[in-house]
């Protein structure tokens, strides 16, 4: 009878947990669940640069901290179909919502040859009035049903303060743009529509309601 050393004898027994322990791995790796790349958006249409020979601003307006609504303010596109909410799967902005109308807001005001000049927080300079932008609504809607192309509405409250006197001025400012076609590709720009009306409107406000400083 030949007798095998121990080391051969245990080296099969070895070899078989090793390739046990490989398939096991390689059984969770294939078990994790896959997700779909989220496809990212920018919203607020991009404005021209403003001209070299632009005037010099008159009236500085200092821009507070204005509310957004909560349930669209991250990086979801919020849909709403009469009394439910949802988000449009495997979609986001490519910032949270609230980044992207704070950009969209200054660079509205930057390309407008009008006298306002927007102030942010920390800048080293006066205002004669203090502006609030609280957005309001900012949601694609379904009033026709889930099938069919949603509308999205972009809401704003703007106020504003003169620093002298404390006069409040507000208006409400509203878009409604139909969607071409219940997909994405067709939201997103009217996202894009509905917003830069929204701008443009507030800007042209703001700029009257500043005329009086920037005519003394």
């Amino acid at each position: 009878m030949i007798r095998v050393p121990a080391p051969l004898r245990l080296a099969p027994l070895r070899l078989a947990l090793l390739a046990c322990a490989a398939l096991s791995l390689s059984g969770c790796i294939s078990l994790l669940p896959k997700s779909k790349p989220a496809h990212l958006y920018r919203f607020g249409e991009p404005v021209a640069a403003a001209a070299p020979d632009m005037p010099a601003r008159t009236v500085g307006v200092f821009r507070s901290n204005g509310a957004f609504q909560r349930e669209s303010a991250g990086d979801r596109l919020l849909t709403v179909d009469g009394g439910k909410v949802a988000y449009i799967a495997q979609t986001r902005w490519a910032a949270p919502a609230t980044v992207l109308w704070d950009e969209a807001v200054l660079a509205a005001f930057d390309a407008d040859p009008g006298p306002v000049r927007l102030i942010s927080r920390g800048e080293p300079a006066s205002a004669a009035y203090v502006l609030r932008l609280d957005v309001r609504n900012f949601e694609a809607r379904y009033d026709h049903g889930p099938k069919a192309a949603p509308t999205v509405l972009v809401r704003v409250r703007a106020a504003m303060t003169r620093g002298t006197d404390k006069q409040l001025a507000e208006k409400i400012f509203e878009a409604s743009v139909p969607a071409r076609d219940n997909r994405v590709g067709a939201i997103v720009p009217a996202y894009d529509k509905a917003v830069g009306e929204v701008l443009k409107a507030i800007v042209a406000w703001t700029n009257q309601q500043a005329a009086p400083a920037a005519q003394s």
